[in-house]
């Protein structure tokens, strides 16, 4: 019996990476089984890391900065037949990474980030795969702009540093480098927010990074003033689009100065792991994310690899919290109990929990 192990992300407690190894090592102990690892992401926190495994890419370490200027190792994967460089922005400006007081988009930047742009362009790269997961900023880009070449400036005309506190709200004016360099952006993302309005990257995402809702209207303001002075130097037209609020506005940013595209969902990185070949070749395909919703039938990895397996008449089993996935198709749901998040040892107890959930389910006959 040859099982794809496929699982998303359990936010929050397992990365997919770690969840796929314990579900396919404990499948290991029925005599027939033979598993099959492909760890999967939609755009999410740590795609671009899941790509670089699963490509078997050259791993580049940069000594960065984080999203509050504090120093950083992080990486990018190459792929020199193609010069395309693989990064995800949480690796050096993520929220994951940052202590709760650290947690304060008035400061924070993807400077970091753009440091390692840099570092992938003296390597040669001609286009950067950008996972937009996991960020801790709502700077519209302003920091990997300024790693780039472009200046922000105060009322005086003087620059004004990276990571200063209330950067957005000093700025004045934007100077355009001379020359920026010529790149192309891949940005994947799992939010379709627009940049603007009320399901924006301020009002949305904003509180989850740090902003406290008294100080929303403020800083929807300075957003929407640096905006204007992008339009104004890009002399670019401009209409908001899905996507643009993902990650404080990173591929807007990007987009007034450099070839820029957003891809959603699964289907980039399906394609690049040659997934759909795999699923033909197996019995069973084991997937899974914290909890499934009503937001993951609109294109969320584990929904996409449902279609996939029944396109391709094979069985598919969901591991997920909550009642959610019951009506969604799959031939077998696996729930998962409860977790107590306020309990120190909780990512200890999702581990027990899924490895328990499988051992039950090969006790009980249902992945025969």
């Amino acid at each position: 019996m040859r099982y794809l192990v496929a699982p998303n992300a359990f936010k929050g407690t397992i990365p997919a990476d770690e969840a796929a190894k314990l579900i396919a090592d404990t499948l290991g102990k029925k005599p027939d089984a033979e598993c099959w690892i492909q760890p999967i992401a939609d755009g999410g926190d740590g795609t671009c890391a899941l790509l670089i495994d699963s490509l078997g890419l050259e791993k580049i370490h940069v000594l960065t900065l984080n999203a509050v200027g504090r120093p950083i190792y992080g990486y990018f994967g190459w792929d020199a037949t193609q010069n395309k460089a693989y990064l995800d922005l949480a690796t050096a400006s993520g929220i994951g990474v940052l202590e709760k007081h650290q947690k304060n988009p008035a400061v924070t930047s993807t400077y970091g980030t753009g440091i390692l742009i840099l570092k992938a362009l003296e390597k040669g790269a001609e286009e950067i795969v950008l996972g937009l997961g996991g960020s801790a900023t709502v700077d519209l880009g302003t920091g990997i702009l300024n790693a780039l070449g472009l200046l922000f400036l105060n009322e005086s005309g003087r620059e004004i540093p990276m990571f200063s506190p209330g950067f957005l709200e000093k700025v004045q004016h934007v100077q355009r480098a001379i020359s920026t360099p010529k790149i192309k952006f891949t940005c994947l993302c799992d939010v379709r927010s627009p940049f603007l309005g009320a399901n924006g990257a301020v009002r949305i995402f904003g509180p989850q990074k740090g902003i406290d809702f008294d100080q929303l209207d403020s800083f929807g303001k300075s957003s929407e003033r640096i905006l204007e002075l992008l339009i104004k130097k890009s002399k670019k037209e401009w209409t908001d689009q899905p996507g643009f609020g993902a990650a404080g506005g990173v591929a807007m940013g990007l987009q007034f100065f450099f070839d820029t595209e957003i891809k959603f969902g699964s289907s980039y990185f399906f394609d690049l792991v040659k997934m759909e070949e795999k699923v033909r070749q197996s019995d069973w395909i084991i997937t899974g994310e914290g909890q499934y919703d009503t937001q993951s039938d609109e294109g969320k990895a584990s929904f996409e690899l449902l279609n996939l397996a029944k396109a391709n008449q094979k069985k598919i089993v969901l591991i997920t919290s909550g009642t959610g996935g019951r009506d969604s198709g799959f031939d077998l749901v696996l729930e998962l109990p409860e977790l107590d998040f306020s309990a120190p040892d909780f990512k200890e107890k999702a581990r027990e929990n899924l490895i328990g959930l499988i051992d039950l389910a090969i006790l009980e006959g249902k992945l025969d």
